[in-house]
């Protein structure tokens, strides 16, 4: 069946409006933090990896190319500590959104099926349930729905898309062991890992889901998702992939062959370059960085507490008041940010502060919070 007229809500970015309105009034324009979409000039040597692939007269393959999984399987032993995994066990995406958005109909998930998700967690993976006809519940405590038969699909949000919160292996062991023992999927959003602050287990490397130490070495049931966009400034090519569990990966394939879900060949070819450089991810980890170093105490010093926000691209910031009050707080200082009631209920009294911006806007941003205008 489907979906009729109003079935989604409202796409939440649009209720922004009136406050951008009222940001870029500021005598020195707008500083807008609110969308964590880079900035900074896609890396030269993945630009030339793209051009160099444009000939590209054939459809190309749905499952990758063997070069493109070979350098995830590359990458993941190199940078996250998850060796052995099968070239047949990944799967390019059309960006991770459309995954998130498409995942449990691609499951198989429809009415009387539950999808659990994080309790301040990015709107599209209740969107998915939706899509599917399935419902979803919001928790971070792993007991609400470790003894229940209806969940289906667990997904897991580290670093966190809003708090830059980080889950320990340990604590993904523990969801991982109670998915596993009601039969459920767990798929890990992991598409900030590269962006680690604070804590020292994240200094050591943000865990993956398919760690050895968190899985025991079996993949089963389990799908590790990651983006581009972030660590190599590729939003705009759509950049991805999930890994994991050979069998839920050819499932995904074949589905995705009738749909012809497929990520063009020189976005293929430039996402295999990609991921073999780490050199300009340290880059970019660092331009990250030193915006956060100037924003992060200037949010302190204007009254928020910031709390999470151990990696990844946000600080999640209250002045323990309604989100939309501190929304209206920043449009008279020219900032726009994100109120946290997008990201549920669990968020009604933060608002996620991106670092997202031009150097020279996030310095204006941190002097306007310093100076109280």
């Amino acid at each position: 069946m489907g979906l009729h007229p109003g079935a989604l809500p409202d796409f939440p970015w649009d209720s922004l409006a009136p406050f951008r309105e009222r940001a870029l009034e500021h005598p020195d324009g707008v500083v807008d933090l609110s969308v964590g979409t880079p900035v900074d000039p896609t890396p030269a040597l993945i630009q030339r990896a793209l051009a160099g692939a444009a000939n590209a007269p054939g459809y190309p393959t749905t499952h990758g190319t063997l070069e493109l999984r070979g350098a995830v399987v590359d990458w993941f032993a190199r940078t996250r500590g998850v060796a052995g995994l099968d070239p047949a066990a990944v799967l390019p995406t059309v960006g991770s959104k459309e995954l998130v958005a498409w995942l449990p109909a691609l499951l198989g998930l429809s009415t009387g099926d539950v999808v659990v998700h994080p309790a301040a967690a990015y709107p599209t993976y209740a969107v998915g349930a939706t899509l599917a006809g399935a419902s979803a519940v919001a928790t971070d405590a792993v007991g609400d729905w470790a003894e229940r038969d209806d969940v289906k699909l667990v997904w897991i949000n580290s670093p966190s898309n809003p708090t830059g919160a980080v889950l320990s292996r340990d604590e993904l062991r523990d969801i991982v062991e109670a998915a596993r023992r009601i039969g459920a999927v767990v798929a890990s959003d992991e598409c900030y890992a590269a962006l680690p602050w604070t804590d020292p287990w994240v200094q050591d490397g943000v865990p993956s889901v398919l760690d050895p130490e968190v899985c025991g070495g079996d993949h089963t049931g389990l799908l590790a998702l990651y983006s581009l966009s972030k660590q190599s400034s590729l939003a705009g090519y759509r950049a991805a992939f999930a890994a994991g569990d050979p069998a839920l990966i050819a499932e995904l394939v074949e589905t995705r062959k009738h749909a012809g879900m497929i990520v063009p060949a020189p976005v293929q070819a430039a996402m295999t370059v990609a991921l073999a450089d780490d050199s300009h991810v340290a880059t970019q980890r660092d331009i990250y960085r030193n915006r956060r170093e100037l924003l992060l105490p200037a949010v302190r010093k204007a009254g928020f507490e910031v709390s999470g926000s151990a990696a990844g691209l946000y600080l999640w910031a209250s002045r323990d008041e309604d989100c939309w009050k501190t929304i209206e707080w920043l449009a008279e200082r020219g900032i726009v940010a994100a109120p946290g009631s997008f990201y549920g209920a669990a968020g009604d009294r933060h608002v996620r502060i991106a670092l997202t911006a031009t150097n020279e806007r996030v310095r204006a941003g941190a002097d306007r919070l310093s100076k109280d205008r």
